[in-house]
């Protein structure tokens, strides 16, 4: 296959630097360049996907407690007709789980002792279709539960901040008060620890206390639950099924999916990570634009040769695209090179970080400090693309100034000395 002489003069170029002393100085900053680019192709490759999976992992530990769709009394009120709620949920293809529960706020005392705390009340049977915790404690902890008897399951930082372990008395103080004749006294309750859980998300480990439903009414005041809790299909749909929901469900009810109950935290996330993509694709530009002094030698290196092609017919378009075919080979090569050494390391980067721990003796996400303790990562198409065309961009812009110098060298001048 005969490639047009543009390409193979331009490729000859890029490997060229092997004759003079000069033209090998030229090849050595060709490949710092390219060497740029493929390294900050890789470094944002490897960051995002680090915050990718991290992001992943939150999220999985936070969908471990929280459902994916919650439908709420907007009052705090029992829900008016629970049966019927539940009906027309459970009638919706991606619905999978429905739970009834009841979402509340009160105080944990132990002795001096006391913690704030998200009153649940739950149905034991029922929960495990609708969260992954409710799952993991079906077979343990849930079915101590017993209505009536005023037992309580707490997170495991909930617990060890009072004080107290499974078996322990705790109270319970609710936020609204009960009218006397001597005045408004707060209610309480006396509960018996049950079980503890670890979820491995610390905002609902050091707050959660898990009751049953029934228990829950009678101490809130409640007629029944407050809301019913879903589990979808397809997690990444939450915010859809949501919608349809809002819209067929009967009464005056709020539907929220888990997207919009933490809309804060993943705000954030999604900034941090629109931030360090441009911080980190400047070192790509500033990679690319190396392209430009290395042209721009090249150009005068290569002006006799660029006369000799005028004065043999070459056009000067003819002359620009051959610069741009050398610019544009170190910009592919750079960028293939940091594609795949960025992917090598985002997809094995759970067995690179412990043997570069090994080797350092250090930990850099110390068990004791941090709740995720393995460097997690989750490459994504919708990052990778776009990083590999914005490096190609950027290499192909630093290419036309020097490209176009190139079609401006007069073949009379550049030979006159020659």
């Amino acid at each position: 296959m005969q490639f047009p002489y543009e390409f193979r003069l331009g490729w000859r170029y890029t490997r060229a630097g092997r004759g003079t002393r000069r033209n090998g100085f030229i090849s050595f900053i060709s490949g710092v360049s390219m060497l740029g680019i493929a390294l900050g192709v890789a470094a944002l490759i490897i960051v995002l996907s680090v915050m990718n999976g991290f992001q992943k992992e939150v999220r999985d530990r936070m969908l471990g407690v929280l459902s994916h769709i919650e439908v709420l009394e907007p009052q705090g009120q029992a829900l008016p007709d629970l049966a019927r709620t539940l009906a027309e949920v459970q009638a919706h293809p991606a619905v999978v789980g429905a739970a009834p529960f009841i979402a509340a706020q009160g105080l944990l005392a132990r002795g001096e002792d006391m913690k704030g705390a998200l009153v649940r009340g739950i149905d034991p049977a029922l929960e495990p279709q609708v969260t992954e915790l409710g799952a993991d404690l079906a077979g343990s902890v849930l079915p101590r539960l017993v209505p009536g008897q005023f037992g309580v399951v707490l997170g495991g930082a909930l617990a060890r901040s009072l004080g107290v372990s499974t078996g322990d008395a705790v109270t319970l103080i609710a936020p609204s008060g009960q009218l006397t004749p001597a005045g408004v006294v707060p209610r309480l309750r006396q509960m018996t620890v049950v079980g503890l859980f670890d979820s491995g998300h610390y905002e609902y480990d050091s707050t959660l206390a898990l009751l049953h439903q029934d228990d829950a009414a009678r101490i809130f005041r409640l007629e029944g639950p407050t809301g019913v809790r879903l589990k979808i299909r397809d997690l990444h749909a939450a915010r859809e099924v949501a919608l349809e929901l809002a819209a067929r469900l009967s009464g005056d009810l709020l539907v929220r999916d888990w997207t919009r109950q933490n809309r804060t935290w993943f705000a954030a996330v999604q900034l941090e990570k629109r931030m360090m993509f441009i911080i980190l694709t400047l070192i790509v530009a500033v990679a690319a634009f190396n392209l430009v002094s290395t042209l721009v030698m090249t150009v005068t290196d290569k002006r006799a040769d660029i006369a000799i092609l005028r004065t043999l017919g070459a056009s000067p378009g003819s002359i620009m695209a051959v610069f741009v075919v050398q610019g544009a080979m170190v910009g592919v090569i750079g960028t293939g090179a940091g594609l795949l050494l960025g992917l090598g390391i985002a997809f094995h980067i759970d067995t690179l970080v412990p043997a570069l721990e090994r080797l350092l003796g250090a930990s850099f996400l110390p068990q004791d400090i941090y709740l995720i303790s393995r460097m997690p990562s989750d490459p994504q198409r919708a990052d990778i693309l776009p990083i590999g065309l914005i490096s190609l961009v950027l290499a192909f812009l630093a290419t036309l100034y020097p490209s176009w110098r190139a079609s401006r060298v007069n073949p009379a001048e550049a030979l006159r000395y020659e």
